[in-house]
């Protein structure tokens, strides 16, 4: 599904990413951890195309989109929920949601019953100026609104930022669920353990901008073991 081959980018004259490689099976939740600063929002914009690579090669659903814009790779299957959510404050929930209809406009497929099915609350709430909701109903939105139109894959960064634990843990069952039920392929970065050991099959672990270890289930269960690549 998802194939980087040595991706270096940087932001002006500065590295961020390092020869990074890193691959994505249809099908899979895969995660990147790390501590703050070590590339990982810089890498998931990369592989969306918001940065261009400096070096290497970024290969989605067996083709070449090194040189792919965002808006075509959106189209071609790639959903992107950004750390922060970005949702827009002023319009409602449901114009949130209608404007990821757009993203994928080859396509006339919508997801309404299935979004409304794992977050009702944005049923009850499809009136409601987005910038009224809460942290973890935003992020619930931006979920939302990248699912809508069907994404091959999900790009998702920092899920856990901001958001209460109790509402932390049912956006990973709703992951595993959305991944599940519809073949969703998922790639996400995060720092909280707790949603690495839930949500990932496997992980990556980044440090100073480069790929340091690959951690398969036996490791992710083992606590102690990954604590390490997280530790301040």
């Amino acid at each position: 599904m998802l194939e980087l081959d040595g991706v270096t980018a940087a932001y002006d004259r500065t590295p961020i990413l390092r020869g990074v490689d890193l691959s994505v099976d249809e099908g899979e939740i895969v995660g990147v951890m790390g501590k703050n600063g070590v590339g990982k929002t810089t890498l998931l914009k990369t592989v969306m195309g918001l940065l261009e690579p400096t070096e290497g090669t970024i290969r989605y659903a067996g083709a070449d989109v090194t040189s792919a814009s965002a808006d075509e790779r959106a189209r071609a299957g790639i959903g992107y929920i950004p750390q922060g959510r970005d949702v827009f404050p002023k319009l409602t929930v449901e114009q949130n949601i209608r404007m990821g209809e757009k993203i994928r406009a080859d396509s006339d497929e919508t997801l309404y019953d299935q979004i409304y099915g794992y977050f009702p609350i944005l049923d009850e709430r499809a009136n409601q100026d987005a910038g009224t909701l809460s942290g973890g109903q935003q992020q619930m939105l931006a979920i939302a609104r990248a699912l809508v139109s069907n994404p091959d894959l999900l790009l998702l960064d920092e899920p856990s930022e901001g958001i209460q634990p109790s509402i932390v843990g049912q956006i990973s069952e709703d992951m595993q669920a959305i991944n599940e039920d519809l073949g969703t392929t998922i790639l996400f970065v995060e720092q909280n353990l707790g949603v690495i050991r839930e949500m990932a099959d496997r992980c990556y672990a980044m440090e100073r901008g480069e790929i340091v270890d690959e951690v398969g289930p036996t490791t992710l269960a083992d606590e102690d073991a990954i604590a390490e690549y997280l530790a301040v």
